[in-house]
C-alpha cells in the first residue's frame, strides 16, 4: 500500500513501540512494526489496537519519543491486525532522523 506525502521516504522495516488509547477507551503500549517512514510519518502494521482515524498515538523508538495522529487505519489479514497511516504531530521531532540520513537510496513517494 502506498503512502500518498509531499516528501521523500524511504522502505525500511524496524520495531518501535506506540501507545495510545484505543476504541474502547483502554490504554494500550505495544511493539509494532515500521516501514515507509519519512520525516512527517510512516506506515504501521501488526498493530493490535483498534486505531481510529484522527486518533493521536506516541511512538517510542531509540529513546526518542513523538506525537503522531492516525491518518487511516484497517485491519487485514485472518488475523485481523491493524495497519495504519501516521503522520507526526507539528512541534514534535522524528524519533527515526537517524536512520533517514543513514540511508543512502531515498526513493520519492508520489
Amino acid at each position: 500500500m502506498m503512502i500518498r506525502r509531499h516528501e521523500p521516504g524511504i522502505d525500511v522495516g524496524f520495531s518501535l513501540s506506540v501507545c495510545g488509547i484505543n476504541t474502547r477507551g483502554e490504554r494500550f503500549m505495544q511493539e509494532v512494526q515500521a516501514r515507509n517512514i519519512s520525516v512527517t510519518g510512516a506506515l504501521l502494521s501488526h498493530v493490535d489496537a483498534d486505531l481510529r482515524t484522527g486518533d493521536v498515538i506516541g511512538i517510542l523508538y531509540a529513546g526518542r519519543k513523538a506525537r503522531f495522529r492516525v491518518i487511516w487505519a484497517r485491519s487485514y489479514g485472518a488475523s485481523l491486525k491493524v495497519q495504519a497511516a501516521i503522520h507526526r504531530m507539528e512541534g514534535d521531532d522524528c524519533p527515526w532522523l537517524d536512520l533517514l540520513s543513514e540511508e543512502p537510496s531515498v526513493s520519492a513517494q508520489a
